[in-house]
């Protein structure tokens, strides 16, 4: 069983919530991007 003490910090549980966080907005920014046809700066009127 793991150890569920520790919820702040570099934490094993926080650095695995940060980086599938990281990829799951990758993807919806890629995703975005092609249903858009924009990118993201485009999109948020900054060009």
């Amino acid at each position: 069983m793991q150890n569920q003490d520790a919820k702040f910090g570099f934490t094993q549980f926080a650095e695995n919530l940060n980086g599938r966080l990281a990829m799951l907005g990758l993807v919806i920014g890629i995703a975005t991007e092609l249903i858009t046809g924009q990118g993201i700066l485009a999109q948020l009127g900054l060009m």
